[in-house]
């Protein structure tokens, strides 16, 4: 890869539970750093209402382009029997209306290609059933998908729920499939898998293969915060080179949380 990239990453705004001062402040400093790709991965709503799928949209519309939109499982509707029936008949026409569709989405870019992996179910036969999910015929087409690459390029995959569970992590994800995919993506030479949902940032690689494929978590921008801040991810490539910045709220505007650097597999 011969220019540097920059990407935004974040998820868990929950609109109908934002935190109003966060996502205002971070799209005063997204705006400040000008990236090359903005990704969103997943909870864009609380409740999957229709009014707060207007005001993630509008959101979206406010911030910087190209973007990358995955769903998470509270893009599906949740409360009353009306919404019921629409979570189990269409759980992501509410949200493809306004972002296209919930799984299968590429983004390509000088030196980069970004695929998005849907994580999420209207409904799965186990009690919890927002926690995530991969079928195998997914984990199929994104290791496909995954060799459309361009040679050199760094490869990203964008889903709601982190594949493998996160150490010390404030929640579980449990995705069925989830070690599968994650090995699947390691095979493919997955370089970055960006998730969401636990509402902590976090960078971990993946325990198995190379070693060299990373699991990097954003935070939240709403009022559900689990111990840390609201908060968002930069993370800056630059050939082999990747740094993650967790951006934290700090009074009124966001500040240096953390920050994470590793290299990439070599990209030959």
């Amino acid at each position: 890869m011969s220019r540097r990239l920059k990407i935004i990453q974040v998820s868990d705004i929950h609109f109908g539970g934002e935190n109003a001062l966060a996502t205002e402040a971070a799209l005063e400093c997204f705006h400040r750093e000008q990236p090359d790709l903005v990704i969103a991965a997943g909870d864009l709503t609380r409740d999957g209402a229709v009014p707060e799928f207007d005001a993630a949209k509008a959101w979206l519309d406010r911030a910087p382009r190209p973007q990358l939109v995955a769903p998470g499982n509270h893009d599906t509707p949740y409360l009353g029997p009306l919404e019921l029936f629409e979570r189990l008949r269409h759980p992501w026409r509410r949200y493809e209306t306004r972002f296209g569709p919930a799984d299968d989405v590429d983004w390509r870019g000088p030196g980069a290609s970004a695929f998005t992996l849907n994580t999420a179910r209207g409904a799965q036969i186990r009690w919890n059933w927002s926690k995530g999910a991969v079928s195998s015929g997914q984990s199929r087409r994104l290791k496909r998908r995954l060799g459309t690459a361009a040679p050199g390029d760094v490869r990203i995959v964008v889903c709601h729920h982190p594949l493998v569970e996160i150490t010390g992590g404030p929640m579980t994800a449990r995705v069925r499939g989830g070690t599968l995919a994650a090995e699947t993506l390691v095979e493919a030479g997955a370089d970055l898998v960006l998730s969401g949902h636990i509402h902590t940032p976090f960078v971990a690689p993946y325990p198995f293969g190379d070693g060299c494929t990373v699991a990097v978590g954003s935070g939240t921008l709403s009022v559900r915060e689990r111990g840390v801040p609201p908060s968002f991810n930069v993370i800056e490539i630059d050939g082999a080179d990747i740094r993650v910045t967790a951006m934290a709220l700090e009074r009124t505007a966001f500040a240096v949380w953390r920050s994470w650097a590793f290299e990439r597999r070599s990209a030959g």
